[in-house]
């Protein structure tokens, strides 16, 4: 079974920084292999993408972004991470990381974590 946990999460002021961490981990599980996104849904609002980082470290990001995101991955560690700056109160939601494999045979969650901008 693949977990994938999510950490750094917290309570931040307008205009400061977070960064976040996705560890995967399983038997065999080959991290490389898998494409690393991160969601976020705010309360009332539906789910939605805000980044993503390809087997070959290729980027995307939400248009909401405005820049201010950067995803990247450290394969041998088989971790993924969001750095957040300038971070705005509309940031505010549970961050979750999620691994597909190619063709999307293989999909993962992890539980999330909460990230709150406020002063």
């Amino acid at each position: 079974q693949v977990q994938l946990v999510e950490s750094g999460g917290g309570l931040v002021q307008p205009g400061g920084s977070l960064r976040l961490s996705c560890a995967a981990s399983a038997p065999g599980f080959t991290f490389s292999r898998f494409a690393m996104s991160w969601y976020r849904q705010a309360p009332g609002k539906a789910r939605e993408l805000v980044a993503t980082i390809t087997r070959t470290g290729s980027t995307d990001y939400a248009d909401s972004i405005e820049g201010r995101f950067t995803v990247s991955r450290d394969n041998a560690k088989n971790t993924v991470y969001l750095q957040m700056n300038s971070l705005k109160s509309e940031d505010t939601a549970i961050y979750y990381c999620y691994a597909e494999s190619s063709f999307g045979v293989w999909q993962y969650w992890g539980q999330g974590t909460q990230v709150t901008v406020s002063s």
